[in-house]
């Protein structure tokens, strides 16, 4: 049994995953009795990985971080610096390679930052963009304007704003989706087929605006670790 740990900018996420088949769960119920190794994709800090790691050398445990390569097997990275390609970015893009062969893939992976990242059916990664998450645009407006406010209690839609909590969260869910659309363009343009992936904790939100026929997943960069392990062990 392997323990995968998801290590983002606002929290870590734990998962064991067993035969291929993976299941979240609390880091204060890992069976580590149970664990063979431990597989490791850090965006964040260490505040909330030390712990894991305590106990991974308590009981004798090995861990290895996951890390970006100019190739996997038939897999490509678009950057020329491959290193500055967030793991977090590669690992889904490892993940959908894996569950879509031979297909284009646009993943949308949208959390404290959105993340669209484009995946050509012969598994060249052609590159992607960042875009602040949809929390951070309206912190980030409302902060650095007068008058304009946001509250939680107003749903996200990309309808015209009536208010200014409105307009503030729907022109963030409608940049977001604007975005996306914009690589679903690109790649139609040169006659693939696209499969559109979705991720990160408004993920699904994004699916009901963009393309409800795409399919979202909650532990893509999870299944991207299994995968990325599986290439290290056949080196």
């Amino acid at each position: 049994m392997r323990l995968l740990v998801d290590v983002g900018n606002t929290a870590v996420k734990v998962a064991l995953e067993r035969s291929g088949n993976i299941s979240v769960i609390s880091a204060a119920h890992i069976p580590w009795q149970k664990i063979e190794e431990v597989l490791i994709a850090q965006v964040g800090g260490n505040e909330g990985l030390e712990p894991i790691l305590h106990n991974a050398h308590l009981h004798q445990i090995p861990h290895y971080f996951a890390s970006v390569s100019a190739s996997l097997g038939a897999l490509k990275c678009a950057y020329p610096e491959f290193k500055n390609l967030g793991i977090d970015r590669w690992l889904t893009v490892v993940a959908s390679y894996h569950l879509f062969p031979n297909k284009a893939c646009i993943i949308v992976d949208s959390g404290t930052a959105t993340k669209v990242d484009v995946l050509g059916a012969d598994g060249q990664h052609q590159g992607g963009w960042i875009l602040p998450g949809l929390d951070m645009m309206i912190e980030s407006l409302v902060a650095n304007t007068q008058k304009v406010f946001s509250d939680s209690t107003t749903s996200f839609d990309t309808v015209l704003g009536t208010n200014t909590p409105n307009a503030v969260k729907n022109a963030a869910l409608s940049a977001t989706v604007a975005l996306a659309k914009q690589a679903v363009e690109q790649i139609e343009r040169v006659g693939d087929e696209v499969q559109l992936i979705y991720a990160g904790g408004y993920g699904e939100l994004i699916q009901q605006h963009l393309d409800p026929s795409g399919i979202y997943f909650d532990d893509l960069v999870m299944q991207g670790l299994v995968f990325w392990r599986k290439y290290q062990q056949n080196v």
